[in-house]
């Protein structure tokens, strides 16, 4: 088992196994349950991602409050028209990510990567890459087990939830998942996984959670876009050889430490950042009937 990225790269390297195969076993040593059982499990999980996936780029998705919805929609139709600057497989991935965190806000069935707020990266990006790549079924699977395993150290060593450490937590751990995935599925080594992992977080860092009305909508969505950006060019950067000058590992420990830092108003209670602008309170006004104390 592995409690650091250090430890997981170790094994790897040791035992000759990309991440997705030690996680795999991990999970199994824990759970006690079979690799057909956890496997036909992730592959549950992964036909309910491709169905949200569907359904926000293609059906009229719009959230209970109306602050959400259709976006994804207007993402494709953009890429249609081929004026986009940034590059298909990037938008893909955008669109992609924010149609599943549309379906999320309209109260469909998501699967949590690691929370609902943060659930459009890892499927936005998985279900962008891997057409590129032709991966196959199986292949993408495995992308869901690395970014588990990487999900899984974080969450053990500092946190995932916009409430306890801001939403670097949420979406920077969810694009860090992402990134270190895409490495992998990609054909890079374990150590450009790592560093995928370093990049997109700390670009993320300090990321505060702020979401208007309290609901996981704005300006969650969107950032949920922009995380599935930094994955892809996080997962480039590494792949082209670059390193993060400061090792994951370190670079997990100080997001746990900014977190700690960070005041209660920035932590999901919808009391400071953005939820606290006049647009902001307005809206919790119209939605609620009143702002929050």
């Amino acid at each position: 088992m592995f409690s650091t990225v250090k430890e997981l790269i170790d094994i790897c390297n040791t035992e000759n196994k990309p991440i997705w195969q030690v996680m795999l076993e991990a999970e199994m040593e824990v759970s006690g349950r079979s690799e057909d059982q956890i496997l036909e499990q992730m592959n549950r999980n992964l036909d309910i991602m491709e169905e949200a996936v569907n359904r926000g780029i293609h059906e009229d998705i719009k959230s209970h409050s109306g602050l959400t919805g259709g976006d994804a929609k207007k993402i494709r139709k953009y890429m249609e028209e081929n004026r986009f600057l940034s590059g298909f497989t990037i938008l893909d991935a955008v669109s992609k990510a924010v149609a599943t965190n549309e379906v999320n806000s309209a109260m469909g069935t998501i699967v949590a990567t690691p929370t609902a707020g943060s659930c459009g990266i890892v499927p936005g990006t998985l279900f962008a890459v891997a057409p590129k790549l032709n991966a196959s079924r199986d292949q993408m699977v495995h992308f869901l087990f690395t970014a588990g395993a990487m999900g899984y150290i974080i969450a053990n060593n500092a946190f995932i939830s916009g409430a306890t450490g801001g939403c670097q937590a949420e979406v920077g751990s969810a694009t860090a998942m992402a990134a270190s995935a895409i490495v992998e599925m990609a054909g890079g080594t374990p150590e450009q996984s790592a560093d995928a992992l370093s990049i997109a977080m700390k670009n993320l860092l300090g990321l505060v959670c702020d979401p208007i009305a309290g609901l996981v909508e704005v300006p969650c969505v969107k950032r949920n876009a922009m995380g599935a950006a930094i994955a892809m060019v996080a997962a480039d950067m590494a792949l082209a050889g670059i390193k993060s000058v400061i090792p994951a590992d370190e670079v997990i420990l100080a997001m746990y430490r900014i977190g700690c830092s960070m005041p209660n108003t920035l932590k999901e209670t919808a009391l400071g950042g953005l939820a606290a602008t006049p647009t902001g309170r307005a809206l919790e006004t119209k939605i609620f009937g009143r702002p929050s104390e």
